[in-house]
């Protein structure tokens, strides 16, 4: 089993021609509401890309919603997809979170948090998770719900065992002793050169992942966009490069990956063959629109 713990939000979705200007009013185009949130699409990903594989694993997720609207929609979305939400809590008299996000004429996004519900997870949801994550092989987090309950169930999965996968998003910089138990690290550039405390381009991506294995992870998976990503496992490094595509929105893509990548290692294949998934899965989830509604099948996928 795969267990995801972390945020489930909405994802109000404006195209625009170009990122406004400070102070600038712009006039947009096509409007959506789309399921999205780190924690949620990435166990919608883990989920749509181990359907139909050798050892396929179930996926469950672990996180609160508002009792409003957008809550019983972003449920029935993640239940719709397979995933086991016994472990999503509905708090009542709460907002669930959303994502404000602008996507450009050339796909590239920026995005505005409220976390709403995802702001209330805590360690006792965790602790009450606790049979569901001990059934897990892999527990994956992010970094869009608060930083004690993360680090909470960090140690809590590493304790029992299983392994860890980290995407350390929104950026933010962690104690050496909590990236010691994360097993697999999948920051992008900005995102390691802040987790080093460092401006993004002041190190090369193999200096910056080789950094953060010195601060204790196992294995350190860079994501480089269209550049591919670089990862240094504990038994040397390498570079894969990208499927080039014709991308038209790139939100998602990192959990895609993920998701991928997750699905693939649960599946028995090697860390460098689930990166092979991980980015082919991406490459088609750039090529649409939104977050979960990007998101491929694993039939949609050229498997060797």
């Amino acid at each position: 089993m795969i267990v995801v713990i972390g945020s489930i939000n909405m994802d109000l979705v404006l195209r625009v021609p170009r990122m406004p200007l400070p102070g600038e009013t712009l006039t947009g185009g096509a409007f959506q509401t789309i399921p999205g949130g780190k924690g949620a699409n990435q166990a919608v990903a883990c989920a749509r890309l181990s359907r139909g594989a050798v050892n396929g694993q179930p996926v469950a997720m672990v996180g609160c919603l508002g009792d409003d609207a957008f809550g019983q929609t972003l449920r029935a979305a993640l239940v719709a997809d397979g995933v086991d939400v016994s472990h999503v809590t509905t708090l009542p008299g709460v907002a669930s979170g959303i994502a404000s996000i602008l996507v450009d004429a050339s796909g590239q996004n920026s995005i505005v948090i409220a976390g709403g519900a995802n702001d209330l997870l805590s360690p006792a949801h965790i602790d009450a998770a606790l049979p569901l994550i001990a059934r897990a092989s892999i527990v994956v987090l992010q970094l869009e719900t608060p930083a004690d309950t993360v680090r909470h169930a960090i140690a809590l999965a590493h304790g029992l065992g299983k392994t860890v996968v980290l995407n350390p998003a929104p950026a933010a910089i962690l104690p050496a002793a909590v990236l010691a138990h994360v097993d697999y690290l999948i920051p992008n550039e900005i995102e390691a050169a802040m987790l080093l405390g460092r401006a993004p381009g002041t190190d090369g991506h193999a200096a910056s992942a080789a950094a953060l294995q010195a601060l204790g992870c196992r294995n350190v998976i860079v994501t480089l966009g269209a550049q591919g990503v670089h990862a240094a496992f504990d038994d040397g490094s390498d570079a894969f490069p990208a499927r080039a595509v014709n991308a038209i929105d790139t939100t998602a893509a990192g959990d895609t990956f993920i998701g991928g990548f997750v699905a693939a290692l649960a599946a028995g294949l090697s860390p460098a063959a689930a990166i092979d998934l991980g980015q082919r899965a991406a490459a088609i989830g750039v090529t649409r629109h939104g977050a979960q509604t990007s998101i491929p099948y694993l039939h949609e996928l050229e498997l060797p």
